[in-house]
């Protein structure tokens, strides 16, 4: 039987073996030292001690009694008739011991026995104070009924259940009337646990450290992390709490197939299921899952009251688009999220997605970005990014989003997910989309935002062929999955390689593999734009270029700030370059006539000097500062590059809050991002570079606009380069 009324199980020969022990031997010549109350009163009168033994002292005697209780298997050996005759009351003699409990009627026949040496009987009980001699004749009484007895074995039975028994405590710490317990002593006056009083000083301390500690390293982690998490794991200003994942209550985890379970498909291992179908479903096209997509969808939302909804022509070419890109987020760039790589040290060479991947490991590092992709960028973003007055979302991604490959460090497929998600939230709120492959095998230009900082492995070097080939048969996988129906009407550009360094890269060999990725993604089914980047070869390189594919789109990106010789210009030239010679490039192109065709800026940003952290690597420093030597002559910068005789070229002001801006320096910020705009819808439209960083205020639209500095809506502008550029002559030209 379980609980406190369970009796002694142990086998005869253990209960034997133990009433064999030799008795324990204490003071003198005592042979037993067990104890009862009575016989301690015996005792007590004749040695002439005083009553007032200390309580806990007592208490522990009389556990010692508890051994032979009613319930408890006895551990001594039967009793003999002697025995038994000697532990009579009417026999008791004070050199005699008793284990037994006396009754009332036993206690007065001691009593009466004990007369002879009342005196020092007397003496004791004038020592006795009033709480003393009340408490000593409650003791008695209970004593007396058994209920000390009964209270205690049922106490030990219920608290030792399954436990070892513990020793009956004696030594030094017993004779002085007190017991270590945990968090403090016994008194020996009172008899009851008191937490001591250092005890109570040490919580107090740590409750108070605790209090003061835990919100100041909260903080300091949140500074050095820009908001999210830091430490060796990365992080990014994925502020908020954790999704809710209230869908998956509604979900029985036994419907997952066992071989789907802990893979990608299995919803309950998904850090965030907000909006996704997690009713399982292995369905694929072009060997892509579907898992997470509803089976319906609407096209009837407009972006804005200025351009149709999704199932309504956009008449590109007349219609300008006004796009943003979600840079950072799904392919990583240092720059947008720093935090990832704040925490290492320069020598560890944590500079890119790849060695930050390989650095975490494959468990670490789809927890970390998989963290990162459902909370660096959420619905409320889409929201934000219509009510400004956008009407199409550049959603820049990589291979990993569909495959790896043997050694690729990289998490696999689960940006693929939320690509998806992205794409479900754009047609929420009318809002068209490019699909732009940011990062493809091998790197198309060896920067760190293509997933790896270095050589370029994409039609260059030994595996050049193969990746090319892998990026086609990723094209192939894609185009299949996007030419199903439902994104017939909300993607509008699929891009086929972004910013392919073709500075560095045959020409002829780029232009064979565009075509060849043309082929492939109409052959799938898909009839949108397709976009493929300028390579860095200037506007008018193209003229006639891809002539015999349909439906293409030039991209260019267009900065002055990793020019080395335009990032010098003043600030009222960098707003003259803009109207001037960025329009007329962008209208010669537009035309097929003196250009491509249809031409757009898929990337640009307002800031005028290249200053914000991790821009041009990590743990590498500026043009404007003149500290960014390389190995090739034609790009290395050793001198600070800001306007000629402007004084001291220093970063600090660029990378100011904006709170501390000028207002003239606003002013102007305002005016250049104006004027990119302009220029750029003399082609077919822009996208801004970026939507949001977690620092740098210049290359987030998010954040220019919430500090005047940017439109509260895309199409409202003071400034279309109509009227004359402002001299600027209160702006120092150093920032």
């Amino acid at each position: 039987m379980a609980g406190p009324h369970r009796r002694d199980a142990r086998p005869d020969h253990e209960r034997a073996h133990r009433s064999h022990r030799p008795p324990r031997r204490e003071e003198g010549a005592r042979k037993d030292t067990r104890d009862t109350p009575e016989k301690r009163v015996s005792r007590d009168v004749q040695d002439g001690r005083q009553a007032t033994e200390p309580l806990d002292r007592r208490e522990r005697r009389e556990k010692r009694t508890s051994r032979d209780t009613p319930g408890r298997s006895p551990r001594h050996k039967p009793r003999s008739p002697e025995r038994r005759r000697r532990n009579d009351p009417s026999s008791y003699t004070s050199t005699e011991r008793s284990s037994d409990p006396l009754s009332f009627d036993s206690l007065a026949k001691l009593d009466a026995h004990n007369g002879k040496n009342s005196r020092g009987t007397q003496e004791q009980e004038q020592l006795l104070g009033d709480k003393d001699r009340g408490h000593e004749r409650r003791r008695k009484e209970k004593v007396a009924s058994g209920r000390v007895l009964k209270d205690k074995a049922k106490h030990r039975r219920r608290s030792d259940h399954g436990k070892e028994k513990r020793r009956v405590i004696s030594g030094p710490l017993a004779e002085e009337g007190k017991v270590r317990r945990r968090g403090g002593y016994v008194a020996e006056d009172s008899g009851k646990k008191r937490f001591g009083r250092k005890c109570w000083i040490s919580v107090l301390v740590v409750v108070l450290l605790l209090v003061i500690l835990i919100p100041v390293g909260v903080y300091a982690s949140k500074k050095q992390g820009g908001g999210g998490a830091s430490g060796s794991s990365g992080g990014s200003s994925d502020d908020g709490p954790a999704p809710a994942n209230e869908n998956l209550k509604g979900v029985n985890e036994n419907d997952i197939p066992a071989a789907a379970k802990n893979t990608y498909l299995d919803p309950f291992t998904w850090y965030d299921t907000t909006d996704f179908n997690v009713t399982y479903t292995p369905e694929t096209v072009g060997g892509l899952p579907v898992m997470g997509l509803d089976s319906k969808w609407d096209d009837s939302k407009r972006a804005n009251e200025n351009v149709p909804p999704l199932d309504k022509e956009w008449i590109y070419g007349t219609m300008p688009i006004r796009g943003v890109n979600l840079g950072g987020w799904l392919s990583l760039e240092p720059f947008i999220t720093p935090s990832f790589f704040q925490s290492y040290k320069r020598n560890q060479g944590i500079v890119d997605e790849y060695t930050l991947t390989r650095e975490l490991g494959p468990q670490k590092a789809a927890k970390t970005l998989e963290k990162h992709y459902a909370m660096f960028i959420r619905e409320e973003d889409f929201q934000q990014i219509q009510a400004a007055g956008f009407d199409h979302v550049r959603i820049p991604f990589s291979y990993w989003a569909v495959t790896t490959y043997p050694g690729d460090p990289y998490v696999p497929k689960i940006s693929w997910r939320y690509l998806l998600r992205a794409i479900e939230y754009c047609r929420k709120y009318g809002l068209r989309v490019n699909l732009d492959p940011h990062g493809l095998p091998g790197s198309q230009n060896g920067w760190n935002h293509s997933g790896r900082l270095g050589a370029i492995g994409w039609l260059n070097g030994t595996d050049g062929a193969l990746n090319a080939q892998r990026s086609l048969d990723i094209h192939l996988q894609m185009s299949t999955f996007f030419a199903q129906p439902r994104y017939k009407n909300v993607i509008a550009i699929y891009g086929l390689a972004n910013e392919p360094k073709m500075i560095a890269l045959p020409t002829a060999a780029v232009l064979e593999w565009e075509t060849k990725a043309a082929a492939i993604v109409r052959k799938s089914g898909m009839q949108q734009y397709l976009a493929v980047g300028d390579g860095f070869l200037g506007l008018s390189k193209w003229k006639g270029q891809l002539s015999d594919v349909p439906k293409v789109i030039l991209d260019v990106h267009q900065y002055t700030i990793f020019n080395k010789n335009q990032i010098n210009f003043s600030h009222q030239k960098k707003i003259q370059y803009a109207c001037q010679g960025w329009t007329e490039q962008m209208k010669e192109s537009v035309s097929v006539a003196t250009g491509f065709g249809p031409t757009i800026c898929g990337e640009w940003s307002q800031a005028d000097t290249d200053c914000a952290l991790y821009l041009n690597n990590v743990n590498t420093e500026s043009r404007w500062e003149g500290n960014l030597p390389t190995d090739d002559p034609a790009t290395s910068v050793t001198t600070p590059r800001c306007p000629p005789d402007s004084g001291t070229c220093s970063c600090d002001k660029a990378n100011a809050d904006p709170s501390a801006y000028s207002e003239e320096y606003k002013q102007w910020l305002m005016m250049y991002a104006e004027a990119q705009m302009t220029s750029f819808e003399a082609g077919w439209g822009w996208f801004y570079w970026t939507w949001v960083t977690e620092s740098a205020t210049q290359w987030s639209w998010k954040a220019g606009m919430a500090a005047g500095i940017l439109p509260k809506k895309t199409w409202q502008r003071d400034f279309n380069c109509t009227t004359n550029v402002p001299d600027f002559k209160g702006l120092p030209e150093t920032y």
